[in-house]
């Protein structure tokens, strides 16, 4: 599958203080758009590789908020910005600082926003409407010593000395040896020897199927856009017959926008996310997993505060077919929203857009019209968040605006530790007192936990097992847990938050849990475990054949930009090309990345490039290589000009050989007649082969030892002691 390239579409707001939103023009994409391939079908309106403006969305790409993309396995995911349209929240991303050792940590005190950021977050608001008016979490330092967070701008206006680290890519910066020293010098886990086997439970990954992501067409339910293309796809097409083509026929900005037209184009987007759904579940089924959590992402901008939308009624028979083979199948799905939906927030644009969000998810879910059980299943999980200076007090918000979510959102609400404030030990005395279930994240527990109260490991926290398991027995759900491992290369806390690609084992957890498995390689850490420990269904798939995708349609070259013209003496090479171009479908729709008749869907770990066969690359003709394989020398002689003894740069590149032999001119001409018969073109094979030809050539390429007949009629030269097989071309 080619790389498709990524279209350079202007943000669409203004720039200039107060310019209103409705009234900024958004350029057309630049001659970076690829050309769409051709397809027999119809093409899908919100493929990424037919569409530049349809992206991948890169929350659904990590293994949960807490995770980060991973490029090898999604070379198309988009890095957001801090001010960069995210559908999940109306706010930028946030850095989070290291502390310096030593010095008093510089910016906000006491729950409050620093002046300078606080002036910024005003200025911003006011000057570009994208950064969505606000700023998500306040820049306060944490309790117990963790590091605090600083707000920063696209164009770096709230910077401040210290390491600023992107709490999304976590363990890719080094530590510092104050760091190291700390994280070697505490005390080693307690883990426990219990395995949950034999395994009764469900296993699950989140969000993407790395398989089928790369299937043609591909499968997944994270497509996504830009306001941008929104605001473009208002107006309508330069030529409405015809469909819209990347370059050839763009929005016309010069006609009237309409909302209910750029509306459309999202609702494709959306519907072909939602389409996608009950092949990733039939796909499951087919292999043994029988749990899933749905991208955040399936619905762009959904919960935005001015381009938000409800699903129904445009999604609602789509998901209620998606929720038919989710019943039927016996699977269980859930959602995750992303790390900017903060229930504990001081700030009032943050709890809306949360309170948008929550919304947003319990809509999709209830759209799928699951049966009684399976709908209390699909649960929405959801973090704390920030500590905003005092724990005390961000619990205190939290209670107060959960008992302002409606009774809907409430019965799908739960909480989950996290790996930077918020441990088990905070979160369960609150689970318990507004019954909330409460799920145990194994890796987030190993990095942020009470030291004093319990040791790091598996071990003592299967103690908590009783009370964590009825907090979901009171509201009558399947109990769910997170398991995922730390790289091995991970020292320092915040190193140990990435998460490794495949898990090694299994959690002591109940062997009847639902266990999602949150793993950069999705499916694949699934069928490792299931390899591993002969889990139920581990029979059920083979080894993928390097580059070799039998279960999918081949892809379809495009055309070239110019096409020779087809010679009446040719046989079959334009029908060959015609039906090449045509793209004939070789198995139907319903069959494409299902795995095929010899189920080959595992690719071992570290092989996701068997996923599609490698890029071809061209390497260019080297001018200074002769046909023989070898150097040229600098400096040569030109036997084919008139002035005999001068010299040609050996970067000269040789004439093209006509197919016409010209007549000899001049000397070579009373001299030479017989050049032509004598001087043989080398063919590439003795190219290939790296030997130089024999050529019969003329007397003075010859070397000096060799004799040559006087008959040959050739010119002696007394420099001449190379054989020049681009002057013998050239003489041709």
């Amino acid at each position: 599958m080619a790389k498709r390239k990524r279209a350079s579409i202007a943000t669409a707001v203004a720039e200039a203080d107060g310019a209103p939103l409705t009234t900024v023009q958004v350029p057309l994409p630049g001659a970076v758009q690829t050309k769409p391939v051709e397809h027999r079908h119809a093409p899908s309106p919100a493929n990424p590789n037919e569409r530049a403006d349809i992206l991948d969305a890169p929350n659904a790409l990590r293994a949960s908020p807490d995770g980060e993309v991973d490029e090898k396995l999604a070379p198309n995911a988009i890095k957001q910005d801090n001010d960069s349209d995210s559908p999940l929240s109306d706010v930028p991303d946030i850095l989070e600082k290291k502390p310096q050792r030593g010095r008093k940590p510089k910016g906000p005190v006491n729950g409050e926003l620093a002046p300078k950021a606080d002036a910024v977050a005003s200025t911003k608001s006011k000057r570009n409407p994208k950064t969505f008016k606000a700023i998500s979490e306040d820049s306060v330092p944490a309790e117990g010593g963790l590091a605090s967070k600083s707000v920063a701008s696209k164009k770096g206006d709230v910077k401040e000395s210290g390491d600023n680290v992107d709490p999304e890519a976590e363990g890719e910066e080094e530590a510092d040896e104050e760091e190291i020293k700390e994280a070697l010098s505490r005390p080693p886990p307690i883990n426990s020897d219990y395995l949950p086997l034999p395994w009764k439970g469900r296993l699950g990954y989140a969000c993407l199927n790395t398989y089928l992501r790369f299937s043609n067409p591909p499968v997944f339910s994270s497509r996504t856009c830009r306001i941008a293309s929104i605001l473009e796809h208002r107006h309508p097409l330069r030529d409405p017959s015809q469909p819209e083509h990347a370059t050839k026929n763009r929005p016309d900005r010069e006609q009237p926008a309409d909302i209910t037209r750029g509306m459309q184009y999202v609702e494709n987007i959306c519907l072909t996310n939602a389409r996608d759904i009950p092949k990733m579940v039939r796909w499951n089924d087919k292999y043994g997993i029988k749990f899933m959590r749905l991208s955040s992402e399936m619905f762009p901008f959904a919960s935005h505060e001015e381009y938000g939308y409800k699903l129904a009624p445009f999604a609602s028979d789509t998901l209620a077919e998606a929720g038919k083979v989710i019943a039927e199948l016996g699977h269980r799905v859930t959602t995750h929203p992303g790390q900017f939906t903060q229930l504990g927030s001081p700030r009032k644009q943050v709890i809306d857009n949360a309170m948008r969000d929550l919304e947003y998810h319990d809509e999709m879910l209830s759209l799928l019209k699951l049966p009684p059980q399976e709908n209390r299943d699909a649960v929405m999980i959801l973090h704390m968040g920030g500590v905003f200076g005092s724990k005390t007090e961000t619990l205190s918000r939290f209670r107060e605006n959960y008992a302002k979510l409606s009774q809907s959102i409430k019965n799908r609400l739960v909480l989950e530790n996290d790996d930077v404030s918020w441990s088990l030990h905070d979160l369960l005395p609150v689970c318990e007192e507004l019954n909330i279930p409460f799920v145990l994240d194994f890796h987030h527990h190993n990095i942020i936990f009470d030291s004093e109260q319990i040791r790091e490991g598996t071990k003592e926290v299967m103690d908590y097992y009783p009370r964590i398991l009825k907090t979901w027995e009171r509201k009558g759900i399947t109990p769910k847990m997170h398991y995922s491992e730390p790289t091995p290369a991970a020292i320092t806390g915040r190193q140990r938050r990435k998460h490794n690609p495949r898990v090694a084992t299994l959690p002591p957890c109940p062997d009847t849990m639902d266990l999602m498995i949150e793993a950069k390689d999705k499916e694949q850490a699934v069928f490792e475990l299931m390899r591993t420990f002969k889990l139920p269904g581990y029979h059920l798939f083979n080894d993928i054949i390097p580059h070799v995708r039998k279960d999918d349609n081949k892809p379809i070259k495009t055309p070239a930009k110019k096409k020779t013209p087809k010679k009446k003496n040719d046989e079959g090479d334009g029908d060959a090309e015609t039906a090449e171009d045509a793209g004939p479908t070789l198995i139907p729709e319903a069959e494409v990345g299902m795995g095929g008749p010899d189920r080959r869907v595992y690719w071992p770990p570290g092989m996701e490039d068997w996923l599609r066969p490698p890029k071809r690359v061209v390497k260019k003709k080297d001018p200074e290589k002769a046909s023989n394989g070898k150097k040229t020398p600098k400096k040569r002689k030109n036997a084919t000009e008139s002035g005999e003894g001068q010299e040609e740069n050996a970067e000269t590149p040789a004439p093209k050989k006509s197919k016409a032999t010209p007549k000899p001119k001049g000397r070579a001409a009373t001299k030479g007649k017989n050049t032509k018969a004598t001087v043989p073109t080398p063919s590439i094979s003795d190219e290939e082969d790296g030997e130089a030809p024999t050529l019969d050539t003329d007397a003075d390429e010859e070397p000096a030892t060799t004799p040559v007949p006087k008959s040959r009629g050739a010119r002696k030269s007394a420099r001449a002691t190379r054989v020049s097989y681009a002057e013998a071309d050239g003489s041709d």
